[in-house]
């Protein structure tokens, strides 16, 4: 298990499914697409829409494209992951 980024912030967070550990499921609350106050992830950081993630549960860290407002070409939203920091 990793420890917690030190980039967490509980004042940062998104209710996306962890790939990992996928704790939220049989909660009714997430199930009908509401914010819960037990299954959220901390936000580590964002590049327009891509999302850099924690589990709160497990601690997993990974990378969610939300699509959401992208103001990045197709390309970029592509190879901005792989970049490094």
């Amino acid at each position: 298990m990793l420890p917690l980024d030190p980039q967490a912030d509980i004042g940062r967070r998104a209710w996306v499914a962890c790939p990992n550990c996928d704790d939220r499921r049989g909660c009714g609350t997430c199930e009908q697409g509401r914010t819960c106050s037990e299954h959220w992830r901390y936000l580590l950081s964002n590049v327009g829409s891509l999302l850099h993630l924690q589990c709160r549960s497990c601690t997993h860290i990974w990378t969610h494209e939300t699509h959401f407002g992208a103001t990045r070409s197709p390309w970029e939203r592509i190879t901005s992951g792989l970049r490094p920091r």
